[in-house]
Formats: C-alpha cells, sequence, structure tokens
C-alpha cells in the first residue's frame, strides 16, 4: 500500500427541497384548500476516525464527495425523502484544515470519533404553513435551504507514542525492526526510508508504538533531502529516541546537527523527553564504542545508551526505558487534567 499523508478534497453537502404549492381537490368534498408538503432535508457530510486505515491514499482517486440533495415535497401533504447523508472514513490521527492550510477545523485523534464537516440543507415548507383567516389559497412555497461546500486539506498525522529520529543510516530501520514484527527496507545507503513505519513493541506484558521517520540531514529545516515534511507524525509522540551512529567521526556534532533541524520545524519537538542512543555497535570493539560513548555523554550532558539491532544488544533496556517515560508523561497529563477541573467552579 503506498503511503499518503496529505490530501484535498472537496466536499459538499445536499440542498434541501423545494416546498410544494398544491390544493386538495377530490370529487364529492366540498371544502379543499392548500395541501403542499415540505420538502426534504439534504445530507450530511460526516467525518468518521477508524483504526484500520494508515494512509490518506484513498483521497488520491477521488477527491470529490457530495452528499445527496432533498426531494421536493408533494401533495396530500407529502413530505420529500431526505437525501442520503455520506460518511468519510479518514486515519486515526487526521488533521482537517481549511483552504488557507493553517486553519484547523478538527483534529481525529480518538476511534470511532465523528464530525459533521458539511451540514444538509433544510427543506422549505409547502403552502400549508403559509394558510390563514385572510389567506385561505396561498400560492406560496419555500425553496430548500442550500448546501454547504469547502475545500479541505486532510493532514495525517501517526499515533505512536515513541518516534526514532536521527541522520540517514543510523540504523532506526534495524533498531525498529528488532524491537518489533515490522519490516521496513534496510539498506547501507541513506534514505532506505522514504516515509513513516510503525511497529508494536511488547516490553514486560506491555506494548508501544513506535515510529521510524526518514532521516533527517543539515539543512532538512530549509528543505534538504526529504527536509522536515514527516516530523509531524512524531508530534504526537511522549518521547524521542535519538539515534546515532557509533561509527560516527564526531557523534556530539551529529547530535547537534539533528537537534537543530527539530528546531528549526517546532520547538515543542526539541522540548519532549529524549533518549539518546548509540547504534550499531556490532560494527567495532567494545572499548570504541566505550569510548565514543564518553565522549557524547560528555559532550551533550546526557546519559546515553549502547545497542545493537543485530545482535540484540541493550534493546530490553531501552525498551524499559521508552515505556517508563511514555507512563511518566501519561501520568503528567492525567494529573495536570484533574488539577485544572479541580480549579472549576
Amino acid at each position: 500500500m503506498k503511503f499518503l499523508d496529505e490530501a484535498k478534497i472537496y466536499v459538499r453537502s445536499g440542498r434541501g427541497g423545494a416546498g410544494s404549492v398544491s390544493f386538495r381537490r377530490e370529487k364529492y368534498i366540498e371544502y379543499g384548500g392548500p395541501d403542499g408538503g415540505d420538502g426534504g432535508r439534504g445530507g450530511d457530510v460526516i467525518l468518521e476516525a477508524v483504526e484500520n486505515l494508515n494512509t490518506l491514499i484513498d483521497f488520491r482517486y477521488q477527491q470529490h464527495f457530495k452528499a445527496e440533495v432533498g426531494m421536493h415535497g408533494m401533495g396530500r401533504q407529502r413530505t420529500g425523502r431526505s437525501g442520503k447523508s455520506i460518511t468519510i472514513k479518514v486515519p486515526v490521527g487526521t488533521q482537517v484544515l481549511a483552504e488557507d492550510r493553517e486553519t484547523l477545523i478538527v483534529d481525529m485523534v480518538k476511534p470511532g470519533q465523528t464530525y459533521l464537516l458539511c451540514r444538509g440543507g433544510d427543506g422549505g415548507r409547502g403552502n400549508t404553513h403559509f394558510k390563514s383567516s385572510t389567506n385561505q389559497a396561498p400560492r406560496r412555497a419555500e425553496e430548500g435551504w442550500p448546501a454547504e461546500e469547502m475545500w479541505v486539506w486532510m493532514r495525517l498525522k501517526l499515533i505512536a507514542d515513541a518516534g526514532l529520529v536521527g541522520l540517514p543510516n543510523a540504523g532506526k530501520s534495524t533498531f525498529l525492526a528488532a524491537s518489533s514484527h515490522a519490516r521496513p527496507k534496510i539498506a547501507d545507503y541513506p534514505f532506505t526510508t522514504l516515509h513513516p513505519q510503525l511497529g508494536v513493541v511488547n516490553v514486560d506484558d506491555h506494548e508501544f508504538v513506535l515510529a521510524d521517520i526518514p532521516g533527517l540531514i543539515e539543512g532538512a529545516s530549509e528543505g534538504k533531502g526529504i527536509g522536515t515534511r514527516f516530523l509531524g507524525h512524531i508530534e504526537r509522540c511522549e518521547v524521542l529516541v535519538h539515534l546515532i551512529d557509533c561509527g560516527e567521526e564526531d557523534p556530539v556534532a551529529t547530535y547537534k546537527t539533528v537537534r537543530e533541524e527539530l528546531e528549526g520545524y517546532a520547538e515543542e519537538l526539541v522540548e519532549k523527553p529524549e533518549i539518546v542512543v548509540l547504534s550499531k555497535a556490532d560494527q567495532l570493539l567494545p572499548e570504541m564504542v566505550e569510548e565514543q560513548r564518553q565522549i557524547l555523554e560528555k559532550g551533550i550532558g546526557k546519559k546515553v545508551y549502547v545497542v545493537s539491532g543485530v545482535t540484540q544488544q541493550g534493546l530490553k533496556e531501552i525498551h524499559r526505558e521508552i515505556r517508563a517515560y511514555i507512563d511518566g508523561e501519561r501520568e503528567r497529563r492525567a494529573r495536570e487534567g484533574r488539577e485544572e477541573e479541580g480549579f472549576q467552579p
């Protein structure tokens, strides 16, 4: 399945049906009068977040979504049939933006969440509603209410608990493959990962979702390489796992390069909890790996872990550390939510 995380679509609800102008004319019935029915209501355009989707590729082949119009009213006070609504299914994590690509309309973050994007027009009233003591034969009926229409942008931000960041060939795909059942493309050349990958990691009878995005290079925030196009997929992560190849000549400079690109994209990314990891430990002698670890720890002032996706070295320790950060962030948010509720009158 091809991956697409941004799409533009046109949506339009159904207009309401027109009311009817009709009079009762039946043999042997002395009194007639107006009996025009109301028009039917137009269909709605509804968004629904579903779990079994992880791409917007369907919207490449269909960009126009139109609900059914309401039918007009008829004599004998018959109301027109309402138009059928349409439901557009989107992946969980989809943001819907206005045509300016900045105004957020809705963020679909929960499975089963629905949102009324365009409301169908109400049906017009028939002439039955306009009769009075002074106007017993009204020849007036209403047109149906107009439809709502708009162009919207859909932007997918995958829902993951932890995200992998680093330069190309830092070992992110190998780490993901060794940690989960995901099977990303792995090769010894840069940018083997061209779109985000997700994997479910099991640790101590608990699970969390790990996201791998294409590698960043210096100048990515200015559009170099693949740029920062896919960084939106780790905005929702609780913790970032920063992988650095232990064979780098200057691991401190490598670390700072990625951090600068993250900051250039959004400051909230550099404020997230971070776990720094030296990867590909199987490619160097243990004493050389330890030397690189000490250099990096001294240069950035943070604890540095060592892993090897090939030999599984250090994986369980990292998984437990990631899980601890995830639990800690969730507890913090829950605590803040309870405190805010406590201040409410």
